[in-house]
């Protein structure tokens, strides 16, 4: 291990774009649909047309900071240099939250799915099998992670268009609607608007791995241009992959209240389109897709842990090292893969709790973040850089804002513990602020 070595320059935008992809996990649609469905009294395609458009303000503020500070510390670096070392150091307490808990989610659903179509084997069997793969791929580099990464997405693609075709043909049919074009998916006027803002506060999870990508910066050709690139693309197709499925779902099946099992839900619309074959080849899917989101997750996470390793806000040597056969953190790999071991213990609807808030409060602070680096330090204030970086960002942070209100208490309670716990730690590092945290060691323009 080296505290000094560099992490290499491998990736181009192809890459990069599979690694929020999988991050992703596009077949997610599937296993929330059903929840989905409940929250927004079946406008989940409205739902998450609502989500993505706040995603996209988000996901543009992220775009705009990458090109500022390239760093591996995504949101944690972009505010604690736009803003200040504690609001930084809060920021990657709050996103290290989702980032420890997406690989550990992975793994319980993994284990929930292949527990019932093989109950003979334990469920520890399948989350030890699955961590010990994703962990000894992440430590053999980007380049391996990214090839498994350009698989799976391909994959995943293939069944979501062949899961559409079939839909079509049933509708087609007769089936559900019987019709190919309405707008219930969307709105439905007996319906209240509320429901649809709840299902996008829930639904947002479903876009994180657009923030992921920004991790990979310094990993990255010419981060600048490729970081905001593919970041919009990885939001943008991922919210038209996200619609596309969840408005022909609801086609296919109107009443989401006659579900048997609104978790199970996509297993009962996957086999009314496709049978018992299609069904199976469902589950492969989704074996695929959760490994992906796993493997890309932990391989965020173990950046994050690095940059803030390297910046001395974590015990320098351990979490700033890298290693020097396979230029990867392979330290903080190793230490995520331990804290997903809860995934033993856990249950999924105490670990997916915590991701949310987390998520929305450092999506908050990069609008801002936007706004002081450019709009105010920066003094872009003509017209264009008035909407640039004002009128855009502080729109992108409001939303956030709404939908991190519109959580449900699990979330904001257990988020609000957690970030309790960093800001005691905070407390302790600064000496009770007498001290600032270290801060990031990147050369940015403060003029």
């Amino acid at each position: 291990m080296s505290d000094s070595k560099e992490m290499s320059r491998s990736l181009t935008l192809v890459p990069v774009v599979l690694f929020g992809f999988s991050f992703m996990a596009l077949a997610t649609v599937f296993s929330t649909y059903g929840i989905a469905a409940e929250t927004s009294n079946g406008m989940v395609a409205g739902a998450y047309v609502l989500a993505m458009i706040v995603m996209m303000f988000t996901a543009y503020s992220y775009g705009q900071m990458s090109k500022a500070i390239p760093s591996a510390g995504s949101a944690y670096a972009y505010t604690q240099k736009a803003l200040n070392p504690y609001v930084g150091f809060m920021v990657g307490w709050s996103i290290l939250m989702d980032y420890l808990f997406i690989p550990m989610v992975n793994y319980l659903l993994f284990s929930i799915f292949f527990s019932a179509a093989f109950p003979a084997i334990p469920p520890y069997v399948w989350v030890l099998g699955m961590l010990s793969l994703v962990t000894f791929i992440n430590i053999k580099g980007v380049k391996l992670a990214a090839t498994a990464n350009a698989l799976i997405t391909i994959f995943s693609l293939l069944f979501i268009v062949l899961f559409i075709g079939l839909s079509i043909k049933e509708i087609l049919s007769g089936e559900g609607s019987g019709t190919l074009l309405s707008l219930e998916p969307f709105y439905n006027s007996e319906k209240s608007f509320s429901s649809i803002v709840a299902g996008a506060a829930l639904l947002c999870f479903s876009f994180l791995g657009f923030d992921s990508a920004t991790t990979f910066a310094e990993e990255t050709v010419n981060p600048q241009k490729t970081i905001p690139r593919a970041v919009f693309i990885i939001t943008l197709a991922g919210g038209f992959v996200f619609v596309s499925v969840s408005y022909f779902a609801h086609l296919v099946w109107p009443d989401f209240s006659t579900f048997t099992n609104a978790d199970s839900a996509a297993h009962e619309i996957i086999a009314l389109v496709g049978g018992k074959t299609f069904t199976s080849l469902f589950l492969a899917v989704y074996a695929v897709t959760a490994f992906g989101s796993a493997m890309s997750s932990q391989a965020s996470a173990s950046r994050v842990l690095y940059a803030m390793g390297r910046d001395g806000q974590l015990p320098k040597k351990f979490f700033g090292a890298i290693h020097s056969k396979y230029e990867t953190p392979v330290n903080n790999i190793l230490v995520i893969s331990g804290f997903s071991l809860l995934a033993l213990f856990l249950s999924l609807t105490l670990v997916a709790s915590f991701i949310n808030f987390g998520a929305f409060l450092a999506f908050i602070c990069v609008n801002i973040s936007v706004i002081a680096y450019y709009f105010i330090r920066k003094k872009e204030r003509s017209l264009k850089g008035t909407i640039m970086y004002l009128i855009i960002p502080l729109i992108g942070a409001g939303l956030d804002l709404w939908l991190l209100m519109n959580l449900d208490v699990h979330s904001k309670v257990l988020g609000s513990i957690w970030f309790v716990f960093g800001f005691i730690y905070m407390l302790f590092l600064t000496k009770g602020f007498k001290q600032k945290p270290p801060e990031l060691k990147l050369s940015v323009d403060h003029s």
